[in-house]
């Protein structure tokens, strides 16, 4: 069973909210990147935080074997740890639809 490193919900646009724990407990917004141009290996998504600025960046990716679309996501900033963190969004466990888990990847 994968680690959940925070929790959010997809808002209506399409983005997510929520709160990442990992001993921070810092409110974030996954928002899309409206500045990616087309064939760029910029992030679909940037992650954000009122206490922290800009933590990392998400990118949508397709499982190989599911087919399903889902977000991989990089988290960089030293007040979480001094390394890169990665996470994929995942359906939380139990949660309603719309509803999120970071899932800890040790990518």
């Amino acid at each position: 069973m994968a680690q959940a490193l925070g929790y959010v919900t997809q808002t209506g646009d399409g983005e997510y909210e929520g709160t990442l724990a990992m001993g921070v407990n810092a409110r974030i917004r996954i928002a899309r990147n409206a500045a990616k141009e087309p064939g760029s290996k910029q992030p679909d998504f940037r992650i954000f935080s009122p206490q922290f600025g800009e933590l990392g960046g998400g990118w949508t990716r397709t499982g190989k074997t599911s087919g399903r679309e889902y977000v991989s996501l990089t988290l960089a900033h030293p007040m979480i740890s001094q390394r890169r963190v990665y996470a994929n969004l995942g359906p939380a466990s139990g949660g309603r639809d719309g509803e999120f888990a970071l899932l800890w990847n040790a990518a």
